[in-house]
């Protein structure tokens, strides 16, 4: 969100993310796909290094990021899949149905949540050129090392 400078850009972001796990996440918890989480959980950590390094790089949001979004939201489906399996949720007839959409209502509501108090918050702070010059790519560098960290961490726990 930190390279987003308007509502546009957000929006790509936010929906191409969206439609992508949504997709993942119910193939997923029917079993029509799937993938172990020792691959899946590396896969999602350097997702979010990868965005992390890619802003340092780029500086500002590619005119490619919705594509990038999209497929690191096929990705991330799979984990919240394994995640709403947790709960022991099965595959058998219309019973997965509402927990299926119950669950991705809640990580839309999540997201959104966090990028109504975040976005405003990062769009003031963009009006600051020093912001830009000196904290995005601060913010970025965390970014990466987070993602590059729970990477490794994830292929050591396999």
């Amino acid at each position: 969100m930190v390279v987003c400078r308007d509502l546009r850009s957000i929006f790509t972001v936010i929906t191409c993310f969206t439609i992508a796990h949504s997709i993942t996440l119910a193939l997923a918890t029917l079993d029509i796909v799937r993938l172990p989480g020792r691959i899946v959980e590396p896969m999602i950590a350097a997702s979010i290094a990868y965005v992390g390094i890619e802003n340092l790089i780029r500086g500002e949001a590619p005119k490619w990021r919705g594509l990038i979004t999209f497929s690191f939201g096929l990705v991330h489906g799979l984990g919240f899949a394994d995640a709403l399996r947790e709960f022991e949720i099965s595959a058998g007839g219309f019973g997965i149905v509402l927990p299926l959409v119950g669950f991705n209502v809640g990580v839309e509501v999540g997201q959104l949540s966090v990028a109504g108090v975040v976005l405003p918050i990062l769009w003031q702070l963009r009006k600051n050129p020093s912001f830009v010059r000196q904290w995005v790519p601060v913010c970025s560098v965390v970014v990466a090392l987070a993602g590059s960290y729970w990477m490794v961490e994830r292929i050591i726990q396999n």
